[in-house]
């Protein structure tokens, strides 16, 4: 699997530009699956919901099934996170594995960025980070090239993409 992330700061309009490229990229007929990065607790389930009360109970991991989908929930209860190779390990093969977050890892990524947001760059001092996609023009400085494309410009980042990853 080849595997691109889209990252930035709050409010740079990453999970806008993924939504985004999924979707032109898997009209192109390539198929793509997502990681996404919480910062924080979170819920997929409601509470009362048979899956909520299975893991309130201690279930380690709960699977819910129907026609139309499968969910698999597991609790960490106080385990560390998991890293982001263990993850993609657990995806079934796509063409194409999109990330949101994980700043830190060093997977290629484009780094989204809304001047309105003010904050700073993190291209100039990340080489994972292969393109800025931005609503205003600005330049990268450093030493390695790093184009800026613009952050409403989904083909054109789809483009870089899928050249970057070889597809």
């Amino acid at each position: 699997m080849r595997v691109f992330g889209v990252t930035g700061w709050k409010n740079a309009g990453k999970t806008g530009l993924m939504e985004r490229l999924v979707r032109e990229i898997t009209a192109r007929g390539i198929s793509v699956s997502t990681v996404k990065h919480a910062h924080h607790s979170f819920e997929v389930d409601q509470p009362g919901r048979d899956s909520y009360r299975h893991r309130e109970a201690g279930a380690h991991e709960v699977l819910l099934a129907s026609k139309a989908r499968i969910a698999l929930m597991q609790e960490l209860r106080g385990a560390p996170e998991p890293d982001l190779a263990d993850l993609l390990a657990r995806l079934a093969p796509v063409d194409l594995v999109l990330i949101e977050g994980y700043k830190r890892a060093p997977h290629p990524k484009v780094e989204a960025y809304r001047a309105a947001a003010g904050n700073p760059l993190i291209a100039p001092d990340d080489p994972s980070i292969r393109a800025v996609a931005a609503d205003c023009t600005l330049e990268v400085p450093r030493a390695a090239p790093c184009p800026v494309l613009d952050l409403d410009d989904t083909p054109a980042i789809a483009d870089f993409i899928l050249r970057e990853v070889g597809l």
